[in-house]
């Protein structure tokens, strides 16, 4: 088992914590869980995962790692306090978007820094984690991470910290575009007649299906659109539309808007 002390427990720290639970990688007594706001201080009694405390202190001096999942902005409120407390051998995991590991480092003290991007589907254990870890990090420390990230989905080890902003644009902000899509769709189902249910149900499915039929094809993307599209079809009629409004490069380039706002975020 290993001892985890998760700081800020909004929707990304509750899914770490049941997801270690749920794997048994820690128990309820070795998992703590800090948060100050006392209404969701409660709730996290009520869900029964972990021990539940409402500000940093020494208690966290006995837990191999500490898992930061305040917001970005909230971080500086926080990190004198975690500073004077952290032990040598003690491992630091950020979440936070945007706070590079040389800040973490100087603002921190402290040598063993783990900075890590996850995504929403995490919550699911359908999640994608990319991590990248500081020189004063042991190889040991790196595995104990990668054995808590797997709980939550796939994790993908990077030594370039520069491409988490990257990360951060095509998977951290990846499940709103296709939320965005989706609802378009929907949308599209509801102006030609159905309702809201049958439409949600249709493109749903739809997505979920052509997914796991492009996970287990050996067809390329452009393989697999052109098995749908036929000439002078139904399928071509939306993917011109598609292609006059130049959809592809703006979808393009509205990933690398969302980079270079990373990259502005983190100075």
């Amino acid at each position: 088992m290993i001892n985890v002390a998760i700081i800020g427990c909004g929707n990304m720290g509750i899914a770490y914590a049941k997801s270690f639970i749920k794997y048994e990688i820690v128990t309820k007594q070795t998992l703590l869980l800090v948060e100050k706001n006392e209404n969701q201080a409660q709730e996290l009694q009520k869900m029964n995962i972990g021990q539940v405390v409402g500000q940093i202190d020494a208690t966290l001096k006995s837990y191999e790692i500490i898992i930061v999942a305040v917001k970005p902005q909230d971080f500086s409120s926080i990190s004198e306090q975690l500073s004077g407390i952290l032990e040598p051998k003690q491992l630091v995991l950020s979440i936070m978007a945007g706070i590079t590991i040389e800040k973490l480092t100087n603002m921190l003290h402290h040598p063993s820094i783990i900075r890590a991007m996850p995504n929403t589907p995490a919550q699911v254990s359908m999640g994608v984690t990319a991590y990248v870890a500081s020189s004063g990090t042991t190889l040991e420390q790196i595995r104990k991470v990668e054995k808590l990230l797997s709980t939550t989905g796939r994790e993908i080890f990077l030594e370039d910290e520069g491409l988490l902003d990257a990360v951060t644009a095509v998977s951290g902000s990846g499940p709103a575009y296709f939320y965005y899509f989706v609802r378009a769709m929907i949308d599209a189902g509801k102006q030609m007649g159905m309702d809201e249910a049958m439409a949600s149900l249709l493109v749903k499915q739809t997505m979920m299906g052509s997914y796991h039929l492009m996970n287990n094809s050996d067809k390329s993307l452009d393989e697999l659109i052109a098995s749908v599209k036929s000439k002078g079809g139904t399928t071509e009629a939306a993917l011109n539309t598609f292609e006059q409004s130049d959809m592809h490069n703006n979808i393009i380039k509205a990933l690398k808007n969302a980079e270079a706002r990373a990259k502005e975020l983190s100075k």
